[in-house]
């Protein structure tokens, strides 16, 4: 099972080209979807997934498209993989509301816990300001 879903890893794509891009002028989802590979169709509705989050900016017109709301160093992976796949869990257990109710006597808890945490710590430092100077 991957734990990055396929649209997260365009998504993240197609943040790093704007974070390349911060500072600029807006860039198309055209341009976007034809420089990352990413179909135009699921380029939009994952734009449209980060506008709503607050991720980014869109400009309408000819020389209308996207940015980045705030600096590239700002925004980290955990928050842009939130707005499009939701949470990242380790195993079912990690969703359910108030913990797993096997969680007080189950040998995994422990370790399942502690990955879970550190998947969510890297996730929460690795910006993609990171990611473009290769961190």
């Amino acid at each position: 099972m991957d734990v990055l879903k396929r649209n997260t890893d365009y998504a993240l794509r197609a943040m790093a080209f704007l974070a390349k891009n911060y500072g600029g002028d807006p860039v198309s989802t055209r341009l976007i979807a034809e420089k990352e590979e990413i179909s135009y169709q699921l380029a939009c509705k994952l734009m449209q997934k980060l506008h709503d989050a607050g991720l980014v900016s869109s400009k309408m017109g000819p020389k209308g498209g996207f940015a980045l709301t705030r600096k590239p160093d700002e925004i980290d992976l955990l928050t842009v993989i939130k707005a499009v796949q939701g949470p990242i869990s380790v195993n079912r257990c990690q969703q359910i509301d108030g913990g797993c109710p096997r969680h007080i006597f189950c040998p995994l808890t422990g370790a399942i816990d502690g990955l879970q945490k550190n998947i969510n710590e890297y996730l929460s430092s690795a910006t993609l300001g990171g990611l473009l100077k290769g961190k």
